[in-house]
């Protein structure tokens, strides 16, 4: 089976099916356009998207009456930092933003992927931080750039 396009995500459509199979996908894995993949019920599935989209969790593959093929993504190793104020947040937000390191934001909360340096950084400044593995929503991206 091929599959070329999402057709929606789980968390807003309205019609569910009976039966559901996974696709779990590391984080960095839903930024590929081109990739096969086995679901968890042993069957392989190549993906070929035309869209330039990355996939989500929760993103269907695959529905018919009785069965649909879902995108689910694996914890990853994150850094849950938790600045205490804006000031704290505009330094830190900083200080990763040039080694580079994407971040994501839920709420007040700062993910970035799991770094035995940043998390040296965080002790250093005294950021409040956890580190966890977590169900991150999108994959952790680079955002090209030069500095010229």
């Amino acid at each position: 089976m091929i599959i070329e396009k999402v057709l929606g995500n789980v968390s807003t459509i309205e019609k569910r099916t009976p039966h559901v199979e996974r696709v779990y996908l590391e984080s960095d894995l839903l930024v590929k356009r081109i990739q096969r993949v086995i679901t968890d019920h042993g069957r392989e599935i190549g993906i070929r998207l035309k869209d330039n989209k990355d996939l989500v969790d929760g993103d269907i593959l695959h529905m018919d009456e009785k069965n649909m093929i879902v995108i689910s993504v694996k914890e990853d190793d994150v850094l849950v930092i938790m600045p205490t104020s804006i000031g704290q947040m505009g330094d830190i937000a900083h200080q990763l933003g040039n080694r580079h390191l994407p971040a994501q934001f839920v709420g007040d909360e700062m993910l970035v992927q799991y770094d035995y340096l940043v998390e040296k950084l965080l002790k250093q400044v005294k950021v409040p931080y956890k580190r966890e593995n977590r169900k991150v929503g999108q994959a952790f991206r680079h955002i090209g750039h030069s500095h010229g």
